[in-house]
């Protein structure tokens, strides 16, 4: 292996971006990847139907960050897409509404009637101006107590019950700093994202990933468990038992990496329920939140997503939020960022450092949580830092 400057380990975002960045300096790159596939949670692929599906949960890129925006553009056309979302809430009459979520002045008039909307939706750009985002704390803080009362509505329809499913607490358990960051989008802009770069991946993530994997200076290995054959031993890196001279980028769990000797870091997984229907659609859009009420935190319907035209079938996700428990199948998804478990984590960081070649990146290394574009500028800034040194 000496014939390698780098091994990473892990072919998501953080890795595969990493290694062309890399390649592209002039060094040459082994990629071990546990999975069957690249693209880690990014992966697309087309299920029994034929509809293209995210594997692992819908993934809709956007960033304001123009260098990561152009270097993926490398390896990929764009399908314009503006993501929206929608909350599915009881109307309290015996049926449903939908409104957009983040809550904005389209959704205040679903909620309270298109007159009664409008007076309070020019109540709130009276007192805070338009197109602005209002958290709940600074509506309860309010004197006004219809402005304190439209916080309370977003409250209990939007947040909490949403929050309960995701992250598996009690109101009471709900860090109350998350609450107040809550936003009212004083807006008709009903996009989720307000980035300046929004797209999906014309061909897909994966045929992105495999565009950038392409260099002669990467060697992909699939279906490999990288922690069978690195070994850290008293300073030392040893790959498939013998030194190992190069720099390590590591991207899977940190705790793992270490044996858990200080104990496992807590996560949150995913229970994802496909459903293929014979139909050409089944909701208004990508993605509809159930803030209210059902088990499930949300329902995926890819062929919004995709843009893929395929008449008579269609395919949903429906995504439950549970436990993760380490057992087999089981993929970590969500750090639960406390100050308990960022001090466990602190632990194992303390003990990568002690190898100055060994690089955490990425999600589930660095304990935290990023969206794509975030990982893919993290992945570009630590190769230019190892390409400057």
């Amino acid at each position: 292996m000496s014939q390698y400057n780098y091994l990473i380990i892990g072919a998501g975002f953080a890795g595969a971006v990493c290694a062309r960045r890399l390649a592209e300096g002039g060094k040459k790159v082994l990629v071990l990847e546990r999975r069957s596939h690249i693209g880690g949670n990014a992966y697309d692929c087309l299920d029994d139907s034929g509809v293209l599906i995210h594997q692992y949960g819908p993934h809709i890129f956007h960033t304001g960050n123009k260098e990561v925006f152009d270097f993926l553009s490398r390896f990929t056309q764009w399908r314009e897409y503006q993501h929206r979302v929608v909350a599915n809430i009881p109307d309290g009459k015996g049926g449903r509404m939908q409104y957009p979520v983040p809550f904005n002045l389209t959704s205040l008039e679903t909620a309270f009637g298109q007159e009664e909307g409008k007076r309070l939706g020019d109540k709130l750009i009276a007192a805070y101006g338009a197109e602005k985002k209002v958290t709940i704390l600074e509506l309860r803080q309010n004197p006004d107590p219809e402005i304190a009362a439209i916080a309370d509505y977003v409250y209990e329809h939007v947040f909490v019950h949403y929050t309960m499913k995701q992250w598996g607490q009690t109101p009471e358990e709900i860090d109350p700093n998350t609450t107040a960051r809550v936003p009212v989008f004083l807006s008709r802009d009903d996009r989720y994202f307000q980035d300046t770069y929004q797209g999906m991946p014309l061909e897909g993530y994966t045929k992105l990933f495999e565009n950038m994997l392409d260099h002669p200076g990467i060697t992909v290995e699939l279906g490999v468990d990288a922690l069978k054959r690195l070994e850290l031993d008293g300073g030392a890196i040893l790959l498939d038992g013998q030194p190992f001279s190069g720099q390590v980028i590591f991207t899977g769990q940190a705790d793992e990496l270490f044996g858990f000797q200080f104990g496992p870091l807590p996560y949150r997984t995913l229970d994802f329920r496909f459903e293929t229907l014979p139909q050409d659609a089944f909701q208004t859009h990508g993605t509809v939140n159930y803030t209210v009420d059902e088990p499930y935190t949300r329902i995926t319907e890819f062929k919004h997503l995709t843009g893929q035209v395929k008449p008579g079938v269609t395919t949903i996700m429906k995504e439950i939020s549970k436990a993760y428990t380490g057992t087999e199948g089981e993929t970590p998804y969500y750090a639960i960022i406390n100050p308990e478990n960022n001090a466990l984590y602190a632990k194992y960081k303390a003990e990568a450092d002690k190898f100055p070649r060994l690089h955490l990146l990425g999600r589930l290394a660095e304990y935290k949580y990023y969206n794509m574009d975030a990982i893919a500028g993290r992945a570009l800034a630590l190769a230019d830092e190892l390409l400057g040194d």
